[in-house]
């Protein structure tokens, strides 16, 4: 499962490496939550703008506005992610805008936890998280098919025991 980077440049797309993309299910996942968290504010605004019409209307074109954006933004968000198994570290991607490439030493993991709520799991996703004894290091890789959210589990767990073992 590798694919050519969707980012480029610099510190955010070291040489040589290859970021393995998130399943395009979790852009699925994110609109539906998207549908679920603006559903209940559009309407309100609709029904207010009924009710006193008017200025009010702007409320509710500003939430449709919000919500097209991100109808816009969240699937480029999915295939700005990635991730890739170095020999000694993990390397997460992520970001549009603001990236961030998070370095994981496998020698530094304490415990990787796979977590899929009720949508991810009628999606087919589940998310890898990365515990640390550092906060800022620690990762999340949501959107991975379940099957490969368990392989990487286990490869990151045997991968962290051997390297704490040579300390």
């Amino acid at each position: 499962m590798t694919a050519e980077p969707a980012i480029s440049g610099g510190a955010f797309d070291p040489p040589g490496v290859v970021f393995a993309p998130v399943s395009s299910s979790l852009i699925t996942v994110r609109l539906v939550s998207l549908a679920i968290w603006f559903a209940v504010p559009l309407a309100g605004t609709i029904v207010l703008g009924v009710i006193f019409g008017g200025w009010v209307w702007v409320a509710p074109a500003v939430v449709a506005l919000l919500v097209l954006w991100l109808l816009w933004l969240i699937p480029r968000q999915v295939r700005a992610m990635g991730y890739s198994e170095l020999d000694d570290d993990l390397l997460v991607r992520k970001g549009i805008l603001f990236r961030s490439l998070t370095v994981v030493p496998y020698g530094r993991m304490q415990f990787v936890d796979v977590t899929a709520g009720p949508l991810d799991r009628a999606c087919g996703v589940a998310q890898v998280r990365l515990h640390t004894a550092a906060a800022q290091t620690d990762a999340t890789i949501p959107g991975l098919p379940p099957e490969e959210a368990s392989r990487l589990r286990d490869r990151l767990t045997a991968r962290g025991e051997a390297r704490l073992a040579g300390l």
